[in-house]
């Protein structure tokens, strides 16, 4: 197969961790005799210090002309603490999501076992876990109509969706629970917000398109709860725009990390792949970032093109390096292995199936030189 890839590796830890996934796209490319063109171009913090725009439109045309997009990170603490600054990193992935249609958010969370004393929460709790968040996109409060008054001291968000925003993704859970055991539950706060209720109502009428569906509701500050409580009674989560971006956060704890979760945003024509995870600007250039979620974003990219045995290598590299320790610090504070070592073993697990184990030179780690022989 032929793809075009657009490369936004953005901000802070983007440009580190998103270099990995090239490496294990390359990989990919090289067993299965795929050819993947990868342009690279700006976006974020560095696109407005270059050009002035978070978003620049030749970013834009690259990514409208692509297949699929592969993002790293936006964000920067010159304008994360700059009340005042007119233009924002942020503001150009809110206006690419809305440019391209990317209307669905999709989140796994999983709780690996050999990781399971690495959560906060108890391995009993977790142990099992396995869920996918559907969140909304380019709806809610993050699109509204924003005001404020002219004193600075009053300042509204309005937060609106149709019909046909709701039901659009709601299909998609829908269809997603099938595949999987068969429950979505919808999470709101249709006791309070006039927006929840639609929600409800539309998916509810929904619902009986999928007879085999089970459906739950809950509202938000219950689901915040319970997904702590006990992630395992979760399949699908259904939620709109700011919800599911805090449950889905959330959710990273239960991993063990953040720099685990992938993710997809996927409309009718377009679809862009990016670890959950900001641009920690602490970490930059440092070489400890935990390059995994953006590798699984790429695991989800071969999916979205039907290339199910490629996506399942490199998911099995990952729990591969993951059994066998070969992660970095926020799993293990321990751990000598940087961002590229991680990147390096799970490509050279792809290449070798599973056996590259037995090519790791473990001094090397520790004095910094190539891991492999």
């Amino acid at each position: 197969m032929r793809l075009k890839i657009a490369l936004l590796p953005g901000d802070g830890i983007g440009p580190e961790v998103s270099q990995q996934s090239v490496k294990v796209l390359n990989t990919i490319a090289e067993i299965f005799g795929h050819h993947f063109e990868i342009e690279e171009a700006l976006v974020g913090a560095i696109a407005i210090d270059e050009t002035g725009s978070p978003l620049p439109e030749k970013t834009l045309n690259l990514c409208k002309k692509s297949d699929a997009v592969l993002f790293g990170s936006i964000g920067d603490p010159k304008y994360d603490n700059n009340p005042n600054a007119k233009v924002r990193p942020e503001q150009g992935l809110l206006r690419l999501r809305k440019e391209l249609g990317l209307f669905a958010n999709i989140r796994p969370v999983k709780a690996y076992p050999t990781l399971l004393d690495q959560s906060p929460l108890k391995r009993n709790i977790i142990e099992g876990t396995d869920m996918l968040i559907y969140r909304e996109l380019t709806g809610g409060i993050y699109f509204g109509e924003k005001k404020i008054n002219e004193d600075a001291t009053v300042a509204s968000d309005l937060c609106e969706y149709s019909q046909f925003e709701i039901e659009r993704i709601a299909h998609l859970a829908f269809k997603a629970a099938q595949t999987r055991s068969n429950k979505v539950t919808l999470v709101d706060k249709a006791n309070v917000l006039e927006s929840s209720r639609l929600w409800r109502r539309v998916v509810t009428n929904l619902a009986n398109e999928y007879p085999g569906v089970i459906v739950d509701f809950l509202f938000v500050d219950n689901a915040a709860m319970q997904m702590i409580l006990n992630p395992k009674q979760f399949d699908v989560i259904l939620t709109e725009n700011m919800f599911g971006d805090i449950i889905s956060d959330e959710g990273s704890v239960i991993g063990g990390s953040i720099g685990l979760l992938a993710s997809a945003s996927v409309g009718y024509e377009n679809a862009l792949f990016e670890p959950i995870h900001g641009s920690y600007p602490q970490a930059k250039g440092k070489n400890i970032a935990n390059p995994v979620a953006s590798i699984l974003s790429t695991a989800m990219l071969l999916d979205h093109f039907d290339l199910t045995e490629e996506a399942s290598a490199v998911r099995r590299a990952v729990e591969k390096a993951i059994e066998l320790g070969i992660v970095t610090s926020d799993l293990n504070k321990d751990s000598y292995f940087g961002t590229d070592y991680v990147g390096d073993y799970i490509a050279n697990a792809i290449l070798n199936k599973g056996d590259s184990d037995n090519y790791i030179n473990y001094e090397n780690v520790h004095l910094g030189k190539s891991v492999f022989m």
